[in-house]
């Protein structure tokens, strides 16, 4: 009977141990390409590097860079290997989202379900913005376009 408990706490902790590194990313140090980059581009501000693998076959690498844009705002630099800024996401406040998107967010959440609100602008330029809201214990991000039309909802769960 112990060599059992033995045997048992021994494949239930090889389970704990493996689902550790799926939903983990792991600080790293970004290519001499990436960080010229970013220092050329956001001079005196300290990013935490972290690495994920996007695309269709997970076959494309983005280095994510989170600094403090300012005292009151974090933000998020997405590069591709190359050096070249994928996208950015900037921390904002609620009132500094376009009208027609805090009417309907007014509208279909309350205001405590409301965690987290960011513009984004990518690579081409295109300006959206995402609200992390959540709803019945899910996490949604809801996504407005430049002028604060609804665009999609997405779970993030």
């Amino acid at each position: 009977m112990k060599n059992v408990l033995v045997v048992f706490t021994f494949l239930f902790s090889s389970f704990l141990i493996a689902q550790e590194g799926t939903n983990m990313k792991k600080v790293v140090t970004p290519p001499e390409k990436v960080k010229f980059a970013f220092e050329k581009e956001y001079p005196n501000k300290i990013p935490v590097w972290s690495e994920e693998y996007v695309g269709d076959d997970n076959d494309e690498i983005r280095y994510e860079a989170k600094f403090n844009a300012d005292n009151n705002a974090k933000a998020l630099a997405v590069y591709d290997n190359l050096g070249v800024l994928k996208a950015l996401e900037t921390q904002i406040s609620l009132s500094q989202l376009p009208q027609k998107a805090q009417t309907y967010l007014k509208k279909n959440y309350p205001a405590s379900a409301i965690r987290e609100i960011a513009v984004v602008v990518d690579y081409k330029n295109k300006t959206t913005y995402e609200v992390g809201v959540e709803k019945q214990a899910r996490f949604y991000d809801v996504v407005f376009d430049k002028n604060g039309g609804f665009d999609v909802i997405i779970e993030k769960n």
